[in-house]
């Protein structure tokens, strides 16, 4: 395990199991799940309630298809604020979460404060986006955009170790 954590080792083979499981298809009854673990539900239950207070599992949700929902250009948008600050960092970071296209934002290191990744209908779109809500963020001087030509891989899913 030498790219976890401590808090990984905490976990136990069931534990470990029922993220793979859930990872994989959190649309899985209760009783299809601690079958596939090989538990029963009041302890499998139990353990995913486990999981969940502690932090290691923290939302459901569906996954979409953005081609179908009219959001089929990605877009990475790298952003340089003026200055470095607590408070500027904090006010970015505010109106940053507001923003509805806006699917991640990172803070990173190198010649850029700041990776966002978007999607939205198409280039039009994009300049709005841009021009009005990106550039218009506190502090922010610059800008540079990457367009995805081609999605080779996308996901969410996280190595979780046997």
């Amino acid at each position: 395990m030498s790219l976890g954590d401590s808090s990984a080792r905490s976990l136990d083979r069931i534990d470990r199991n029922i993220l793979r499981t859930l990872q994989a298809d959190a649309r899985l009854s209760l009783t299809q799940l601690a079958e596939k673990v090989g538990l029963s539900i009041t302890p499998c239950s139990e353990r995913i309630k486990r999981l969940e207070r502690e932090g290691f599992i923290l939302g459901y949700s569906a996954r979409l298809n953005p081609h179908r929902l009219e959001r089929s250009l990605l877009v990475f948008v790298e952003l340089r604020l003026a200055e470095k600050s607590a408070g500027l960092f904090e006010q970015f970071r505010r109106e940053v979460l507001a923003l509805p296209h806006v699917l991640e934002c990172h803070l990173v290191s190198g010649d850029f404060d700041y990776l966002v990744k978007a999607r939205i209908p198409e280039i039009t779109a994009y300049r709005k986006l841009l021009g009005e809500r990106l550039l218009a963020l506190p502090g922010v001087r610059e800008s540079r955009s990457l367009f995805v030509m081609e999605e080779i891989k996308e996901s969410l899913d996280i190595e979780i170790p046997f």
